[in-house]
């Protein structure tokens, strides 16, 4: 099984912060992603997500750096691949779904990819999951 994780879930792992809900979310799509044969896809601009939520909760002292580190270790140790060709679709397909949907670029690349791949999101965006659901992407 495939499935586009979302930077929102992602960071849930870090954080453990939000809602009740969105927390147990988070912590059933890490389970789901520990499955066998399962794996997590996410657009080129994923790694960066990430990086820049470290960076600043680093900076603003929310966050340090050896948890940071023991963070990435798990993120290393997960089966998420990162889509080569989501530039390819940048200027086109994913701007085309920003415009139709009013999201972010970069959340208009998450959509773009489950589109692209025939497969089921992981978000817990409220615009992303509505505009998934508008697209007729399975939420996962």
């Amino acid at each position: 099984m495939r499935f586009v994780v979302d930077n929102s879930v992602v960071m849930r792992w870090l954080f453990a912060d939000g809602s009740d809900a969105d927390r147990a979310y988070a912590e059933h799509v890490l389970d789901v992603l520990g499955g066998p044969n399962v794996q997590a896809i996410a657009p080129s601009i994923w790694p960066l997500e990430v990086a820049n939520v470290i960076s600043r909760a680093e900076a603003r002292n929310v966050l340090v750096n050896a948890r940071s580190a023991e963070f990435l270790r798990l993120l290393d140790a997960l089966a998420i691949a990162v889509d080569g060709d989501t530039a390819e679709y940048a200027l086109g397909t994913t701007l085309e779904l920003a415009r139709r949907y009013a999201l972010s670029a970069y959340d208009a690349a998450y959509l773009e990819l489950s589109l692209r791949e025939s497969v089921p999101i992981a978000t817990l965006d409220a615009d992303l999951h509505q505009a998934a659901e508008n697209a007729g992407v399975e939420a996962l």
